[in-house]
């Protein structure tokens, strides 16, 4: 429907036997988990390079990119990660310099040299051997390895921390926001439940303690506010521009911040994950939380799991990912009028984001004068047929004027868009 946004290349020795069940596990995370399977077809692609391509012992086919488009004229991604899974075979088949392998591995690195904003290389280590004193090491010892180290004991595995690493570097490559790094505003509320005793303190001590042993960047208020900082516009600021992770607990839902700061995040298209660490129970909640991914975390002999923290920190990264990917579909879509899309919604759309959106529709112009529904498009999966039927009433309420439309690509594809 659109050109390719994201391709990562795959890249190993046929003979580095450990190689092929990495890249198997960097596909399948990609490619058939949830998270991403609700962008738009092609909006991500993952491909192996490891078959010779020009008989036995050779390099495999060529990785083309927008500093070595294809003889073909076909159009590059917009963005190409190249992940090298580095073992020992690989190290010999580039010491002498002159093979075929030498020469597909130094381009690798030229292609990323000439167009850095471009194209990203993440390596990853499958043998020590392979980069202590070889050329190999030399050639990739510039770039950061993703998954370097060991996975913390009873928090995750090897492959959730390789994926992890490699999601949030091609965030942070091709997202359209600044950023260096990813940071996560950990959203809280101070006051406990008298069932809950020190249990809130204890859960926000070990997400923070989970976040220290990642890559990303924390935003907790009581350590980030300065002395004398305007507080509100603080707090304000970094909530609408930060992925947020929010420790849902017994009072959560009733704070009047946390109510403020997930409204934030969400009208500002931020990603939202739900931790659920509901104890005793809630008196009410609040319609404001929900509609946003949902990870339980619970205590197993009377301490929280961090499996369940990691696997949070995860999903949140994922939606990161995804949202800078929908919003390149969204800048590329004007190569495609015809799809008429009012609203790339970054999210399934609620009362509360309707709401906003209406309003920039209003002050934006009168669309009275126009005929015809309005197309809101969202990632899948897409809304149900009530909560569909409740947004469209609302929208008739209100000075809109004109129906709306809301669908996934999935749905779009199905009428032929």
């Amino acid at each position: 429907m659109l050109p390719p946004i994201l391709e990562i290349f795959i890249v190993w020795h046929p003979q580095d036997t450990s190689g092929l069940q990495t890249a198997d596990a960097i596909f399948k995370h990609f490619m058939h988990g949830p998270t991403f399977s609700g962008v738009i077809g092609g909006g991500i692609q993952v491909s192996f390079r490891s078959t010779p391509w020009g008989g036995a012992g050779t390099a495999p086919r060529p990785i083309y990119n927008s500093a070595h488009p294809a003889p073909n004229g076909i159009r590059p991604a917009r963005f190409t990660v190249i992940v090298p899974l580095l073992g020992t075979e690989l190290a010999a088949s580039v010491e002498d310099g002159t093979s075929s392998w030498s020469r597909y591995i130094a381009a690798l690195q030229e292609d990323q040299a000439r167009a850095p904003d471009e194209i990203g290389i993440y390596p990853f280590l499958l043998s020590e051997g392979a980069t202590n004193g070889t050329k190999l090491g030399g050639i990739f010892g510039r770039y950061q390895f993703i998954a370097a180290g060991k996975p913390e004991q009873l928090g995750e595995s090897e492959v959730s921390m390789l994926c992890r690493d490699l999601t949030q570097g091609i965030a942070q490559l091709i997202s359209p926001d600044e950023m260096d790094r990813l940071t996560t505003f950990i959203s809280h509320t101070k006051r406990h439940s008298s069932s809950e005793g020190e249990d809130v303190d204890a859960l926000v001590d070990l997400v923070r303690d989970v976040i220290g042993n990642t890559r990303l960047r924390e935003y907790f208020d009581a350590s980030d506010l300065q002395p004398g900082s305007d507080w509100d516009a603080e707090l304000r600021g970094n909530a609408s521009q930060s992925a947020m992770l929010a420790i849902r607990t017994d009072l959560y839902a009733s704070r009047s911040w946390c109510q403020r700061e997930i409204a934030l995040a969400k009208t500002n298209g931020m990603p939202v994950i739900m931790m659920d660490a509901i104890g005793f129970g809630e008196e009410r909640g609040s319609f404001l939380m929900d509609h946003v991914p949902r990870v339980a975390v619970r205590k197993v002999d009377g301490r929280w799991q961090k499996k369940d923290v990691y696997r949070a920190l995860n999903l949140l990264v994922d939606e990161c990912l995804k949202r800078a990917l929908w919003l390149h579909q969204k800048d590329l879509s004007g190569e495609r009028p015809e799809l008429d899309i009012a609203w790339w919604a970054p999210h399934a759309p609620e009362p509360l984001t309707l709401l906003h959106w209406i309003g920039s529709q209003l002050t934006s112009g009168n669309p009275r004068e126009a005929e015809g529904a309005l197309r809101i498009l969202h990632p899948d999966p897409p809304l149900g047929e009530a909560e569909r039927e409740v947004l469209q009433d609302y929208a008739k309420s209100t000075q809109l004027g004109r129906d709306i439309d809301i669908m996934t690509p999935r749905q779009l594809a199905t009428r032929g868009g």
